[in-house]
């Protein structure tokens, strides 16, 4: 069955105004400037790692250390030191600090505008880029993590295997003018209601345009 998305994401945002506007933040509040830099390492931080913490990293990261060229002349045992809360931290301090360094030497201090130029940073992938370009640039691309494409599956939006896949497949059935809001919205749904292991249908906005909700209650009957 044809899916109606422009009903879906609009149900979507109604339960969450404040993330209807596309560039907002990556995920929950993990940004709270649209500075590409700033943008491009809070996602780097965010990676396999709770929000709250990644929230704390980043501010007291920036308050040190706000600028390329600022972070790519710091010691690394103090950025380390700063982003301590979150996960796998002494390797994502090597990393953010390369990725200044990249930046001031080959790109004049600037985030690269392109998912190419940008997936060649260290640990930078198809997922952060378009997460930089679609919320610190303004660009049309599809950030598709974890949420995104587990509830794009539930769906029955897509039918894929891998986030390549889905960020592929959602770009034939999501108009344009939705792919900045896919992350947005689908995170925080997926945080609060359409959950890994235990999605709320009891108070899901679009059980009824669900193929999970709909297996199940066929199952139950």
């Amino acid at each position: 069955m044809e899916k109606p998305v422009e009903e879906i994401f609009r149900r979507l945002a109604a339960r969450s105004p404040e993330r209807a506007r596309p560039g907002g933040a990556i995920g929950a509040e993990i940004t709270w400037t649209q500075d590409p830099f700033k943008v491009l390492v809070s996602t780097v931080l965010s990676q396999r790692n709770r929000d709250e913490s990644t929230h704390l990293a980043s501010r007291r990261l920036f308050e040190v250390y706000d600028t390329p060229e600022k972070l790519a002349a710091a010691p690394l045992e103090a950025v380390d030191e700063l982003i301590r809360s979150v996960n796998f931290h002494f390797g994502k301090a090597v990393a953010i600090r390369d990725i200044a360094r990249i930046l001031v030497e080959k790109h004049g201090g600037e985030v690269p505008r392109t998912v190419e130029e940008l997936d060649a940073l260290p640990m930078v992938g198809r997922k952060t880029a378009t997460c930089v370009l679609s919320y610190a640039y303004g660009l049309d691309y599809i950030c598709v993590d974890t949420h995104v494409h587990r509830i794009s599956n539930r769906i029955g939006l897509v039918r894929t295997r891998a986030p390549e896949q889905t960020e592929e497949a959602l770009a034939q059935v999501v108009p344009k003018h939705l792919w900045r809001s896919i992350n947005e919205l689908m995170v925080r749904f997926g945080q609060e209601v359409c959950t890994p292991l235990r999605p709320k249908h009891e108070i899901c906005p679009i059980r009824e345009f669900c193929d999970l909700y709909q297996e199940e209650r066929h199952r139950d009957d």
